[in-house]
């Protein structure tokens, strides 16, 4: 089910369930875990996109190996915050995923996401070898960590 509100992953996502962070691009699918307790997001893993169904495949066995009971996936709004091509695509996907497994979704603001990342990435003078390597897992780490620091507000 995709959410209309992240505030209502609390109550979909039974307590010790973790959130799973995706940053979902055309090439691949950044991802990061959060603790089981749902306040630290860690940049985990990047999955080369092929087919769809291959994607979920993979996917789907870290959710079950981890214990994920809930995902955050970004959302990537124009700077005008309404809906582009990759906006609608993103929320594609995540229809589709859905569809496949019901799991509780939440869409999330992730505008700038991965130049901020990129940027702090410089600043920590990791090579651009590198910085391709870890950028969609630690975008996805960051637009998790977002939404985990909003989730934490007192209602």
């Amino acid at each position: 089910m995709i959410l209309n509100n992240p505030v209502e992953l609390r109550d979909a996502v039974p307590p010790g369930g973790r959130l799973m962070g995706l940053d979902v691009g055309t090439k691949t699918i950044g991802l990061a875990l959060s603790d089981t307790r749902r306040i630290i997001a860690t940049p985990f893993e990047t999955i080369r996109r092929r087919r769809f169904r291959e994607d979920m495949t993979r996917l789907f066995a870290l959710i079950e190996t981890h214990g994920v009971g809930g995902l955050v996936i970004g959302l990537p709004l124009t700077l005008a915050g309404g809906d582009g091509p990759r906006t609608q695509s993103v929320r594609q996907f995540a229809r589709n995923l859905v569809a496949l497994r019901d799991l509780p979704v939440a869409l999330w603001d992730e505008r700038l996401s991965t130049a901020m990342v990129t940027r702090e990435m410089i600043a920590a003078d990791l090579t651009r070898k590198r910085r391709a390597e870890i950028v969609d897992r630690v975008a996805a780490a960051y637009i998790l960590q977002g939404c985990l620091d909003y989730l934490a507000r007192p209602s």
